[in-house]
C-alpha cells in the first residue's frame, strides 16, 4: 500500500458539490492499494499511520500522533499514487483492481477506526474535489 499523509488544520472532500467528508486538525490520507497488497498490509498501514508522531508537542517538536492530539483522519482513495512514470503519460497498471482496491481501502479505514481515530471518507472511484490547509507544511510518503 502507498499513502501520502498531510498534517492539516482542516480538510474537506466534495463530490458533485456535496461534502462527503470533513475534518478539523488531523491527517488527510491519500491511500492506494497496489496489486498484490494483503489484508495484513492494510491493517499494518493503519496501525503505523495512527502512531506516527508528526504533530507538535509543547516544545514545538514533532512528538505526538494524531491520536495524541485527538485529531481525525480524512481518507481519500487515490489510485494515481500507483503511477508508472517511465514515459510522458503515467500508467496505473500496478494499482489493485477496483473491487480489491475498494475492499482494501475499506479495511484500511476500519483499521484506523480500530486504532481509535475518528474518520471521514471520500467516495471510492468518484471524481472528488479535495481542499485542505496543510499545517507546517508536513507531507509524508508511506509505503508498505
Amino acid at each position: 500500500m502507498r499513502a501520502v499523509l498531510q498534517r492539516v488544520s482542516q480538510a474537506r472532500v466534495t463530490v458533485d458539490g456535496t461534502v462527503t467528508g470533513e475534518i478539523g486538525a488531523g491527517l488527510l490520507i491519500l491511500i492506494c492499494a497496489m496489486e498484490g497488497d494483503t489484508d495484513a498490509q492494510a491493517r499494518q498501514m493503519a496501525a503505523k499511520i495512527a502512531k506516527m508522531r508528526i504533530f507538535k508537542d509543547d516544545q514545538g517538536k514533532m512528538n505526538l500522533s494524531v491520536r495524541d492530539i485527538g485529531g481525525s483522519a480524512l481518507i481519500v482513495s487515490q489510485f494515481t499514487l500507483a503511477a508508472d512514470l517511465r514515459g510522458n503519460r503515467p500508467g496505473f497498471s500496478t494499482a489493485a483492481k477496483p473491487d480489491e482496491g475498494r475492499r482494501l481501502y475499506e479495511l484500511f479505514t476500519d483499521g484506523m477506526k480500530a486504532e481509535g481515530i475518528p474518520t471521514q471518507n471520500g467516495i471510492f472511484a468518484a471524481d472528488m474535489a479535495v481542499s485542505l490547509t496543510n499545517d507546517g507544511p508536513v507531507t509524508i510518503w508511506v509505503e508498505l
